[in-house]
């Protein structure tokens, strides 16, 4: 399971973005683009983000996945198309092997939405 791999490194970098952040902050959703073509499973996704970020600078906070379609682009018949994942990648007009991706490869962080913590001197 791959998925607990990629959440470790998801973790790592919104952890070294929070570190340099002036003012303590509580990070509310984490916004990630996951193409279809990267074999990521988003709930396992969800599950393994879960399970890593209790107790954590992270607890509480959630992950919304936004699913990015696997679009392929046949030069021959200069038209774009969407294969079917696992099935056939070749161009359904020519049969032309699958060779440019237009999208559906990324595994990014999109977005972090948080709000300031409040702190309180009681001296």
């Amino acid at each position: 399971m791959h998925e607990t791999d990629m959440t470790k490194a998801l973790i790592m970098t919104v952890k070294d973005w929070y570190e340099t952040q002036p003012e303590p902050l509580q990070i509310t959703k984490i916004h990630l683009m996951v193409g279809q073509f990267t074999c990521v499973e988003p709930v396992s996704l969800q599950f393994a983000f879960e399970v890593q970020t209790r107790n954590t600078f992270l607890d509480g906070a959630e992950l919304v996945i936004q699913d990015i379609p696997l679009v392929a682009y046949c030069h021959t018949c200069q038209q774009e198309y969407t294969p079917h994942i696992g099935l056939r990648y070749a161009c359904p007009t020519c049969q032309g092997p699958m060779e440019d991706i237009r999208s559906g490869r990324e595994l990014k962080i999109d977005r972090i939405e948080h709000q300031a913590l409040n702190t309180v001197n009681l001296t």
